[in-house]
């Protein structure tokens, strides 16, 4: 018997897949394995199709097109893999502190320019307003707003917000990225009691470059849809990103290019008529973002 499901968690070979409110533990077909060894065949997020068997468990036969999948490079000893955190995503929330620590955002620029790239929805999202107050914590991020990006602010201490982000879950694939110590956990586990911290128990280790994974992992909701802690930020590197596509993945820089003076333009300082340049000096495109730009494209923008 055919059935469709989602994976739900990968471990030593298991798939959990979920499919019309049943959990089936599923393995590969064997002739999947023949498939590229430099990227994962399988990822949580992924729609499956699979062979169910009177004992409850099953065989994933075949991987659905997915719509869109957050990737990393892993550096291996002979070869790069290319490593599928999560697929079939419909937001990401990018989730920063207002203040312990203090949010770093070039490094949500970042981030911002990977959903662009691999066209998953963002939603900034700012917590720990009980320490800031909210018009310092709107303040912090006013630049974002102003070009498109919804953000949301929220407090675990104090609740504010919270009910507004639950909302934006409900019956969502959701992706969580962001730095240590700006209080993931506590929020989701403000809003569902139930995982039982269980977002803190996902862990991955790399040894040598090589790729180890020992659990990957996404939970349902009670008003269903998906939520998955992703891990390993730092490595979501911009690395299938050629210079010339940059300023495509800047959503206030991108309409400005065809009015620079040559095709080519990188948007450097040192360029002649750049239309980006002059939409800085007169306050249209934020200093901030295009420092982002620069460092991005010409150093490390972390």
């Amino acid at each position: 018997m055919i059935r469709q499901g989602r994976v739900l968690r990968y471990q030593s070979g298991f798939f959990t897949v979920t499919s019309d409110g049943e959990i089936v533990t599923c393995k590969m077909r064997g002739v999947m394995k023949r498939g590229s060894r430099q990227t994962d065949l399988i990822a949580i997020g992924d729609l499956v199709e699979f062979e169910y068997f009177p004992d409850g468990t099953g065989v994933i036969e075949n991987v659905l097109p997915r719509k869109n999948e957050l990737v990393r490079l892993m550096t291996g000893i002979r070869y790069e893999y290319r490593q599928i955190l999560i697929s079939n995503l419909d937001q990401i929330l990018l989730v920063f502190a207002a203040a312990q620590p203090e949010p770093k955002l070039r490094m949500l620029d970042r981030f911002l320019v990977i959903c662009e790239k691999q066209h998953i929805p963002p939603i900034i999202l700012v917590n720990k307003i009980d320490l800031t107050g909210l018009d310092a914590a709107r303040a912090l991020f006013a630049i974002y707003p102003k070009i498109g990006y919804e953000t949301l602010f929220t407090s675990a201490v104090s609740d504010e917000g919270v009910d507004e982000l639950k909302g934006k879950l409900k019956g969502k694939v959701t992706g969580l990225v962001g730095p240590s110590g700006v209080g993931k956990s506590s929020l989701i586990n403000q809003m569902y009691p139930g995982l039982n911290l269980k977002v803190n128990e996902i862990s991955e280790y790399n040894q040598k470059g090589r790729h180890t994974t020992v659990v990957r992992e996404m939970f349902l909701l009670p008003e269903g849809g998906f939520i998955a802690d992703l891990p390993g930020i730092k490595s979501l590197a911009l690395w299938d990103t050629e210079p010339e596509e940059l300023d495509g993945y800047f959503p206030e820089i991108s309409p400005l290019v065809s009015q620079c003076l040559y095709s080519d333009c990188t948007h450097h300082p040192e360029e002649q008529g750049c239309a980006v340049q002059l939409a800085v000096e007169n306050g249209t495109v934020s200093a901030e973002r295009y420092q982002s730009y620069l460092q991005i494209r010409y150093g490390d923008a972390e």
